[in-house]
């Protein structure tokens, strides 16, 4: 097969691949890999108990037949629902995972092949479930090839990330009592409690580095009850918190804030991750988390991809071609400035 990075990104977003469904564009790049002369290993992973899909799912590994990479380049082959199909125009390549991340994955392969033209020993892998509990690349983790470097891909606009914010994500349950709404004082409303205890979440102060910025806060998700005029007798909230350190002051502080009114149920943590510089290009700090916390095992990580964050995960999604471009040389020039300066 061909490798034209701007159609292979079009090919890999027109392939649906929600969260948990990611098993035909597994099998997509399973087939253009081996096509292109790679070793590739399916790697399985469970999957996830909650899912109700059928999909195969496993992360995808490739490299010279033989060879214990130096470097590998990764990225994750699920994204955010809902699916957008690709389109183009002269600057730009719309659509779901356009910049997060299968733009990245074109860029990765296209760079690979010109590594191993260039004598440095490279891989890919390409994990799956990024973009909900990192089950691949903890599978992943478990599996390592030897590699000393990981070039990570998110859509950092090309920059070295020098830091990478944590998750903690918390459920908020509040109980109460079920009466008519007529006569509250039979009853215990339990989204009353819940609004309470998210208004003194909100008011927490939370950490802040001076060279990395705030931590962050959002209540994502609210429901309870049953009917207006039903006391309600359950209601649930999903918060996030983007880290910039340890979760533990944090962690002490919401439970301080809902003591009385709600539990709390911390249902993911991923750890702030500071990153290395690569002499010579521009860095950011990444406000998001991504899978190097749970990769570990496969180098010393670096964060880098083309695209904006700020149009992931939103129907404006896109990537410019320009930059997709640049990523092909960039992937070639960090890696091998990686294991060079290793040497």
């Amino acid at each position: 097969m061909s490798l034209d990075p701007i159609q292979l990104t079009r090919r890999l977003v027109d392939i649906e691949s929600i969260s948990y469904n990611e098993g035909a564009v597994g099998a997509f790049l399973a087939e253009f890999l081996a096509a292109q002369g790679f070793a590739v290993e399916k790697m399985p992973v469970e999957q996830h108990k909650e899912s109700r899909s059928t999909s195969e799912r496993f992360n995808v590994y490739a490299c010279v037949p033989g060879q214990t990479p130096d470097v590998v380049l990764s990225t994750h082959m699920d994204t955010v629902p809902p699916f957008i199909p690709s389109s183009e125009d002269d600057a730009f390549i719309y659509g779901r995972g356009a910049c997060d991340a299968k733009g990245i994955i074109a860029a990765q392969i296209a760079a690979e092949k010109k590594l191993c033209e260039q004598g440095i020993r490279a891989a890919l892998l390409f994990v799956v479930g990024e973009e909900r509990d990192s089950a691949g690349a903890k599978t992943a983790n478990l599996h390592p090839r030897g590699s000393r470097f990981l070039i990570n891909g998110e859509p950092t606009d090309n920059r070295i990330a020098l830091a990478s914010k944590g998750t903690l994500r918390a459920a908020i349950r509040a109980s109460g009592k079920m009466a008519h709404s007529a006569y509250p004082e039979l009853g215990e409303s339990a989204t009353h409690k819940l609004v309470e205890a998210l208004h003194r979440i909100l008011t927490i102060p939370l950490p802040a580095l001076d060279d990395v910025g705030p931590s962050t806060l959002n209540i994502g998700l609210i429901g309870g009850g049953h009917a207006p005029n039903v006391i309600a007798d359950q209601a649930e909230a999903q918060v996030m918190v983007r880290l910039v350190g340890s979760s533990e002051e944090t962690r002490r502080a919401i439970e301080q804030a809902v003591e009385g009114l709600a539990t709390v149920d911390y249902t993911l943590e991923i750890p702030f991750k500071r990153l290395r510089a690569v002499e010579g290009l521009p860095t950011m700090i990444a406000a998001f988390t991504t899978d190097i916390p749970w990769l570990t095992n496969w180098g010393e990580p670096v964060l880098l991809g083309p695209g904006s964050i700020h149009v992931a995960h939103t129907p404006q999604e896109k990537l410019a071609k320009k930059e997709l471009q640049a990523a092909i040389d960039l992937y070639v020039e960090v890696a091998r400035q990686l294991v060079t300066s290793s040497r």
